[in-house]
Parts: C-alpha cells; sequence; structure tokens
C-alpha cells in the first residue's frame, strides 16, 4: 500500500488525485482511497489540516493533488454585513470551522445552529459545496510548497 508521509501547499504535476471531505483533511493518519480505488495511507503531522490544491508526496516520490470533495453544508446568508459580522462572532464563540465569504457563512450542517441563525435573522439553507474553513490566527505554516523549499 502507498504511503503518504509529506505535505506539500501546491502541486502541479501529480499522478494521482485524493478526493477528501473536510473530516477526512483533518486527520493527520487514515487509511483511504485514491480516486482511481488504489487503497493508501496518510500519515501526516498533527493539527496539519489538508487544503483542496494541496498535494501529499510518498517516501518513493509518488505525488497526489488533494481535492476538497463535495459535501452538503449549511449556507447562512445575508447582505446585511453587521448581521453576518454577529453570525460569526456566535458560531465563532461555539469554535464551530466557518468558511467565510462576502455574503455568507458556510459551516458543517448542525440544525441547532441554523435555527440560531434563523433567529438572528439569517436565510439558511443546505448546499453542495466544497468545505474551506479558515484555517485560523493561531495557525503556523510549516509545510512546504512542490519546490521542497520551507516557507
Amino acid at each position: 500500500m502507498l504511503l503518504f508521509t509529506q505535505h506539500m501547499d501546491h502541486v502541479h504535476e501529480y499522478s494521482h488525485t485524493l478526493t477528501l471531505t473536510y473530516d477526512l483533511r483533518k486527520k493527520a493518519r487514515i487509511k483511504t482511497k485514491l480516486d482511481n480505488g488504489d487503497e493508501v495511507g496518510i500519515m501526516l503531522p498533527r493539527g496539519l489540516v489538508l487544503r483542496g490544491g494541496n498535494g501529499l508526496k510518498s517516501d518513493d516520490g509518488v505525488i497526489a493533488k488533494v481535492i476538497a470533495a463535495v459535501e452538503e453544508v449549511s449556507v447562512a446568508s445575508s447582505n446585511d454585513k453587521l448581521l453576518l459580522t454577529k453570525a460569526a462572532y456566535h458560531l465563532g464563540n461555539r469554535h464551530m470551522p466557518l468558511q467565510i465569504t462576502e455574503n455568507c457563512l458556510t459551516y458543517q450542517i448542525d440544525h441547532v445552529l441554523d435555527d440560531m441563525l434563523v433567529n438572528l435573522g439569517l436565510m439558511v439553507t443546505h448546499e453542495m459545496r466544497a468545505f474551506e474553513p479558515e484555517s485560523g490566527a493561531y495557525h503556523t505554516h510549516t509545510s512546504q510548497h512542490s519546490g521542497g523549499h520551507p516557507h
């Protein structure tokens, strides 16, 4: 079984793709399958969250590109920036991974949180999207890009 032990920020040349949900991209050690069906293992430093477009490299030089899987998420939207800011504050207080765009907040489905945001005045829908939440203010950047040079 192929074992990926190295993380790269971006890859341009790769021989395989690996589509993973956000929950799987948070795990440091997993057994999964490449998009072609081949079983692989991933063994990375704990605390690293893989992003769509990242690369994984095996000790024998095989490179796979990570693809953020499309998954069902809650999308809270409003044209009122203050209301969105308040909603982001409340979700942050609950330590929810949150993807932030200009007019919406995206998070993993939670019906209690959906109801809370509707009661605040936001429109909440469930949609199929790739989920790429913010990495956090204290995230340390220790990974390498495809050239192998530290950032």
